[in-house]
């Protein structure tokens, strides 16, 4: 049985949600590199942990200090360590739905400037955020010599299950940005290519993803969001697979008057995510993968990470 290399985690949770205050996810496309994978009906569970310590503030395309230029909220750091969990149900050869459930610890300061006196105010919860539900059409596989094609379209929502009032111990109220959910209600829309190469065990695929906003609430907006995934494999032995991605994203503004400085959201980013699989067993593959930015630009001030960690597993049953 071929195997390709099929978007069954192209959920928006796999595309950082970068803004001012530095809430993420990474970008990296586990969906492909967790088993690479089959095309008959099944059920895949994939439980990956990620990493993305944001503490770099980016004025545009520089690195500055905090501060350097001024905001009403100076942005200092904050520490994501996300837990999401994906289970995907393929009824057949075209039909699938994907639901991915994840559930965020996040750290975040920042200096607020009261009447010119710096303020230092700190947030750390651990909740659920917003759940994506992504259903899928994959059209006939075809043969083209020793090539073996796979493609088809990705559509669903991000719905608005995650908390919008966080608060700290002062009782001060997260900003929506830094939030665990959004309150919104965002339709998603993709598509999917892949083919196994005639160098035996190299396959590679490319993949789209765009979200945005069709219900908002409390009159705040999160911003567009495009992203394209393109990446290779190699099966280098029975147990082990070397995988390389290009992750790109492209965010808009935030908007509303409950966005908190919208001109400091969004931006354009690329990451480059070299990683590893280990086959536990047959239906057991353990992964990880470390994503490198290569390029950053961000509207105003925002906070970005020099590097993310992403671990997991994935099974099939």
């Amino acid at each position: 049985m071929f195997r390709f290399l099929a978007a069954l985690a192209a959920f928006a949770a796999s595309l950082a949600a970068h803004a001012s205050c530095g809430a993420a996810f990474c970008m990296v496309n586990t969906g492909w590199s967790a088993t690479g994978v089959w095309t008959e009906p099944g059920t895949r569970f994939d439980l990956r942990y990620e990493y993305i310590d944001q503490d770099q503030p980016l004025n545009g395309k520089d690195k500055v200090s905090v501060g350097q230029v001024p905001r009403h909220h100076n942005e200092v750091e904050t520490i994501n360590r996300n837990l999401v969990a994906t289970l995907d149900h393929s009824f057949g050869a075209n039909w699938g739905i994907n639901v991915a459930v994840p559930v965020v610890d996040r750290d975040h300061i920042h200096i607020h400037q009261h009447m010119g006196q710096p303020l230092t105010e700190t947030w750390d919860f651990t909740a659920l955020a917003d759940i994506r539900v992504l259903g899928r059409y994959q059209f006939a596989p075809r043969q083209e010599g020793d090539r073996h094609n796979v493609w088809g379209v990705n559509f669903g929502l991000k719905l608005p299950t995650g908390k919008i009032d966080e608060r700290n111990g002062e009782g001060l109220l997260a900003e929506r940005s830094l939030q665990p959910g959004s309150g919104s209600t965002d339709a998603l829309l993709g598509a999917y290519f892949s083919q196994n190469l005639p160098l035996r065990n190299l396959s590679w695929f490319a993949q789209a993803l765009y979200q945005d906003a069709i219900k908002e609430k409390d009159n705040y907006k999160p911003g567009e969001k495009f992203g394209v995934d393109l990446g290779m494999r190699y099966e280098a032995g029975e147990r082990i697979g070397l995988m390389l991605q290009l992750n790109y994203l492209h965010k808009g503004k935030d908007s509303g008057s409950e966005a908190d400085q919208p001109d400091d959201t969004g931006g354009d980013f690329v990451f480059l995510s070299p990683g590893v699989s280990w086959n536990l067993t047959k239906e057991v593959q353990l992964y990880g993968f470390v994503q490198l930015p290569i390029y950053q630009k961000v509207n105003g001030v925002q906070i970005v990470a020099d590097y993310a960690l992403v671990v997991g597993m994935g099974t099939r049953f």
